[in-house]
């Protein structure tokens, strides 16, 4: 039977590394985009090395090494290590230089704001080649779990919860205690007397979590990583993660904004909103949001900032089943806003007294007006509108009432567009998590979180990129290309002072219904 032939393991050749990469090969982009950055105006900063001892690593030689990593699936330092000594398209990368993992690790853990730099750098390359168009922008979240478990993370309630179970055991250990004494019993007395010790000590540890969530103000706490946070996950599942957030591009599927939080989304909409449209250095733009983003203070902020809502509304329930019906529910009162007064599907006007009350939750608090009507008292159909017995029918106005009203009016009237939000931005995350197996962080930190993120969304860039345009095209196009890098100081300046620009024009333009709102 013929086989393949073979080279002898010890047969001597002769040939270079440049000649087994080939030219479409992702790591010849990674030389070219590396190379063509200059990293100190990115904020990259290696770590100084003492008078004795070797020279240290160019930084370059860092970012090369973690682009390759987190194309191929390899996090880990320890791994990207071995890589370097046993890979081939490594080994072309890092021109054969070989370092540690501990110096490895320690580039991604210094540099995190700086790995949110190249991100947003990345992001002016692709509108430069007007791979993205900043028109329309779809927003959405993802949690990522955190590199501390749920026994590790405490709200007030549970250290409450194990102080309370340490008190009864202390008791019930006592009450054995004397019992044993009495019936001289030497082991099991050594044996309560350890277990009431050890109760001591936990109790101590818990008592110094209370402080010191006391002193934070903050709901919870967590010993592994201090910025983690209990998040809801889907329906009454609840992981201790972190939420990161993804403007996307409806052009080609580009990411063009990101950063991780440790909150839900509910009061996350403006600042990746804001985020998107500044990285993209545009006057405007239309935002597909899913519902868990309506919020009316956010969706306020966007506007104010130039940015077209299109926020899906949470639907309205009744959870009175003998209060309002459906055919009575506040979206079947109409507003006017000349008088300041509502209308029931009975025709009656609600008025308000002008009064501004305020309401606070644990997640935002706001204002509001009340409008009511003493004609509920004679009303034929009073018990299909209210289940109150006493006084009639009241309806609450936000302070933001005209934001959400100019929201969900964009909604009913794009309902096609906002069909394709899912299509734009959910594959992304199911790249990332499932594919990718990148659903969770082994850094501690928020700004290390946000760091390493940023890289993912970045390499996730790239591939697209890579689809799109071809490897060898690319690698011509970041040749020609001249990055504008950031200016930190003066680039907030302007950036505040646009938005300063836009909030006034926004207020002139809509002065009756802020009149009204606020």
């Amino acid at each position: 039977m013929q086989i393949v032939s073979f080279h002898h393991r010890h047969q001597l050749s002769f040939g270079c590394l440049e000649d087994k990469i080939d030219q479409d090969n992702p790591v010849r982009f990674i030389e070219a985009f590396v190379e063509h950055l200059e990293l100190e105006k990115l904020g990259f900063q290696a770590r100084a090395t003492k008078q004795e001892g070797r020279p240290g690593f160019d930084a370059k030689l860092f970012l090369k090494i973690y682009f390759y990593g987190y194309l191929n699936g390899i996090r880990s330092s320890r791994r990207l290590a071995k890589e370097c000594s046993r890979n081939i398209e490594l080994q072309w990368l890092c021109v054969q230089l070989q370092p540690n993992y501990h110096s490895i690790c320690d580039f991604r853990k210094d540099n995190a704001k700086a790995l949110s730099n190249t991100f947003k750098l990345f992001v002016s390359f692709l509108k430069n080649e007007q791979l993205v168009s900043g028109e329309t922008i779809a927003i959405d979240g993802t949690k990522v779990r955190a590199h501390n478990s749920k026994k590790q993370n405490y709200s007030a309630k549970k250290l409450e919860r194990h102080l309370n179970y340490i008190e009864a055991k202390t008791n019930e250990y006592l009450t054995a205690l004397a019992a044993n004494d009495e019936q001289e019993d030497a082991v099991k007395v050594s044996d309560v007397a350890q277990k009431i010790e050890r109760l001591k000590t936990n109790k101590i540890y818990y008592e110094q979590l209370q402080e010191k969530l006391a002193e934070s103000g903050d709901t919870q706490i967590s010993v592994t990583d201090a910025d983690a946070r209990a998040l809801l996950v889907q329906g009454q599942v609840v992981e201790v993660a972190y939420n990161v957030q993804a403007a996307v591009d409806a052009k080609h599927n580009l990411v063009v904004a990101t950063h991780t939080i440790n909150k839900n989304d509910r009061n996350a909409l403006s600042a990746i909103a804001k985020e998107a449209k500044a990285n993209l250095a545009i006057e405007t733009y239309t935002a597909l949001v899913d519902k868990g983003y309506h919020n009316g203070n956010q969706i306020q902020q966007c506007q104010q900032a130039n940015i077209t809502t299109i926020v899906a509304a949470p639907e309205v329930v009744n959870s009175n089943e003998y209060g309002t019906t459906a055919a009575y529910m506040v979206t079947q009162f109409t507003y006017n806003k000349t008088t300041d007064t509502y209308t029931c599907p009975q025709g009656e006007t609600l008025t308000t007294t002008g009064t501004w009350h305020k309401k606070t939750r644990e997640r935002d608090s706001y204002q509001f007006k009340k409008y009511r009507t003493p004609k509920c008292k004679t009303c034929a159909v009073k018990h299909l509108c209210t289940g109150r017995q006493q006084g009639g029918r009241e309806i609450d106005r936000s302070e933001y009432a005209a934001a959400v009203e100019i929201n969900n009016t964009n909604y009913k009237n794009n309902a096609a567009l906002y069909r394709k939000r899912q299509e734009i931005n959910e594959h992304i995350f199911g790249t990332i998590k499932r594919k990718w197996s990148y659903y969770y962080t082994d850094l501690i930190g928020l700004d290390k979180v946000n760091g390493e993120y940023s890289l993912i969304m970045l390499v996730y860039n790239m591939k697209r990129c890579f689809k799109i345009v071809g490897i060898e095209k690319l690698i011509s196009k970041i040749k020609s290309w001249q990055p504008e890098y950031p200016k930190p100081i003066i680039f907030a300046g302007i950036l505040a002072l646009k938005e300063a620009i836009w909030c006034m024009i926004y207020l002139s333009k809509k002065n009756s219904a802020i009149k009204i709102a606020c």
